[in-house]
């Protein structure tokens, strides 16, 4: 279905019975969009009882591409109006991969009374890891963007017979080259690490045992009160 708040258009999908206790998908950036949760996650967890709810972020999926407002905060803000628009008062669940974990967590902060508890898989939301993330993220959009603008690398791929993976680039390049997600990611990605001491839903962090992120776990355990990793 589409949703149509602030001014903007929003593709969302809910799964699973209304009165279950209330999932929120967060998807990562640029080429992710909802259905990277729909069936791996979604579904299995839909036929089990949880009333499952999934989303295109701002910019992505089928959801609406305005030139700015990207920042996790305004992306926590999006949620918060989707839900409001839904008629979801009660308390959610959140599961945010990469950046979406980074937006469920300024979620939480924004409207804790909202929020009952949120999942971070592979994300880094503060500190030197965050930072650290922030700058590998930024570089590697804006070498894509690059690549993008110049080297037209979705008619390349047109030429090829690759046409769903030329659309998909062609929606990378509308939003690295058309919007100020790559701004706004270098202006308010992170929160503090004092936010994290005041978030008071529990936190569970997930990251692989070779992944780049274990730092970011640390960071959970050392600020967040209430998590397990």
């Amino acid at each position: 279905m589409d949703l149509h708040v602030r001014d903007l258009r929003f593709h969302v999908q809910q799964l699973g019975p209304a009165d279950g206790p209330k999932l929120v998908f967060v998807h990562g950036l640029v080429m992710d969009n909802l259905s990277s949760f729909y069936y791996t996650l979604a579904a299995p967890l839909a036929r089990n009882g949880v009333h499952t709810i999934l989303f295109d972020l701002r910019g992505h999926g089928l959801s609406a591409r305005p030139a700015t407002g990207y920042t996790p905060a305004e992306s926590a803000r999006d949620l918060l109006s989707i839900l409001d628009e839904l008629g979801i008062g009660e308390p959610v669940y959140l599961l945010g991969n990469s950046y979406g974990g980074v937006v469920a967590m300024h979620t939480a902060l924004l409207d804790p009374a909202r929020v009952a508890g949120v999942v971070l898989v592979e994300a880094a939301c503060a500190g030197v890891p965050g930072e650290l993330w922030v700058e590998d993220i930024v570089n590697t959009l804006s070498v894509a963007a690059l690549g993008l603008e110049f080297d037209r690398t979705q008619d390349q791929l047109r030429l090829l017979g690759q046409r769903k993976v030329a659309r998909l680039a062609a929606n990378a390049d509308a939003l690295l080259n058309g919007t100020s997600l790559i701004d706004d990611l270098v202006s308010g990605a992170l929160v503090t690490e004092q936010d994290l001491k005041e978030v008071e839903c529990p936190v569970l962090g997930v990251f692989g045992a070779e992944s780049e992120l274990v730092d970011a776990a640390v960071e959970l355990e050392r600020h967040v009160r209430d998590r397990e990793v």
